[in-house]
């Protein structure tokens, strides 16, 4: 069977080279594209930043990072870019062969509430799905509502850089079609007692299952001022990062901090004008990057992207959903290396992106791009 290896997140590195001004690249507009955190140096000092200047992350990039804009609602579990993602993966799924060859092999590797695999699965008959989920509770959903289904499902309690590995091992064959929708989901996002979110009270947690080895509250007591700065800045992209992280070394010497409301209000009192009203909240950015550093999101894709694509039978396709770019910038830059070196043919020469009519009736789909490749033949 798949079982998730034990291994804890990549932390920001404790000799992370410091910086008199942020780099250039983590300094431009929203709406440009900015290096992964693995590349950025360590937290600047705020002084080189003009305070009331918009930062990163503060245009409709921004997306679901710690907590959503709206409020908890029947949108939450709405699969985002659906009619696009049937239209990019749909050509791979189309049966191929006798009725006694097994169908094209779907693999969703962060399957949620099965949104997306259930009206892929709908949509071709003959095709199987292996889906894959870190959340128990997500994936004990999705076999509820594939259970229509049959035999045609196989569910895999683990993260989807396993992905890869467990279709051999299931002998389930070559993949056809594979899908990511990367970031939190709404469900985890409108549970309070997964700590996700600053909306409502809620243990500090974050994670995202059983096999993240360390909570947002264990990293937040253990991480020294530097490496909180670091991953809040690289993670978070928050200009405010070494006052932040200052505010909760000290804030974490009078009480540990456990509860999400706590930590929100130590960041809001932390950030200039935090008081002042704003359409995003000041501690957005800070619980983005705590739960990508609980839950090792950008090591995640550095594994499972690069795995799946190798999998991928000659002619199946990879579709990915990222949120921002922080996840968006690396998939562009894997799928250009692989097109550019002949071992796969882009599906989307620009993201792919909601239109008004589905923002609407989702505004968690706002900031959703969708990118796809195909695997060349040999």
């Amino acid at each position: 069977g798949v079982r998730r290896a034990g291994r804890a997140p990549r932390g920001p590195r404790e000799d992370a080279p410091r910086e008199d001004s942020p780099r250039e690249d983590l300094q431009e507009p929203a709406s440009a594209e900015r290096s992964q955190g693995a590349d950025a140096g360590g937290a600047p000092d705020e002084g080189a930043l003009d305070p009331d200047a918009r930062g990163p992350g503060d245009a409709d990039e921004v997306g679901d990072v710690g907590a959503p804009e709206q409020a908890p609602g029947p949108a939450a579990h709405l699969p985002v870019l659906l009619a696009q993602v049937l239209a990019l993966l749909g050509p791979a799924l189309e049966a191929r062969g006798g009725a006694d060859e097994a169908g094209p092999l779907l693999v969703d590797g962060t399957l949620g509430a099965g949104g997306h695999a259930a009206a892929l699965l709908g949509a071709h008959p003959r095709a199987r799905l292996l889906g894959l989920d870190r959340d128990a509770d997500a994936l004990a959903l999705a076999a509820e509502r594939l259970a229509p289904f049959g035999d045609r499902v196989r569910l895999v309690h683990a993260p989807y850089d396993e992905a890869a590995r467990a279709a051999r091992e299931l002998g389930l064959g070559p993949i056809a079609a594979a899908l990511l929708d990367l970031g939190v989901s709404s469900m985890q996002l409108d549970r309070p007692e997964r700590g996700f979110s600053f909306l409502r009270p809620g243990p500090l947690d974050m994670r995202m299952g059983a096999d993240a080895p360390e909570s947002a509250a264990d990293l937040v007591a253990r991480l020294d001022e530097r490496a909180l700065a670091d991953a809040i800045y690289q993670l978070g992209e928050e200009r405010f990062s070494r006052r932040i992280a200052r505010a909760i070394v000290a804030a974490r010497a009078v009480a540990p901090l456990r509860t999400t409301e706590r930590l929100a209000e130590v960041v809001r009192r932390a950030v200039p004008g935090g008081g002042r009203p704003a359409r995003l909240h000041p501690a957005t950015r800070t619980f983005q990057a705590l739960r990508m550093l609980v839950n090792d999101e950008l090591g995640q894709l550095e594994r499972g992207l690069p795995a799946l694509f190798e999998a991928l039978a000659p002619g199946g396709r990879l579709a990915v959903i990222a949120f921002h770019s922080l996840e968006d910038r690396p998939v562009k830059q894997a799928f250009r290396a692989w097109h550019d070196a002949g071992a796969g043919a882009l599906l989307t020469k620009k993201p792919l992106v909601a239109d008004e009519d589905e923002v609407a009736r989702n505004p968690r789909a706002r900031s959703a791009k969708l990118r796809g490749i195909a695997r060349a033949a040999p």
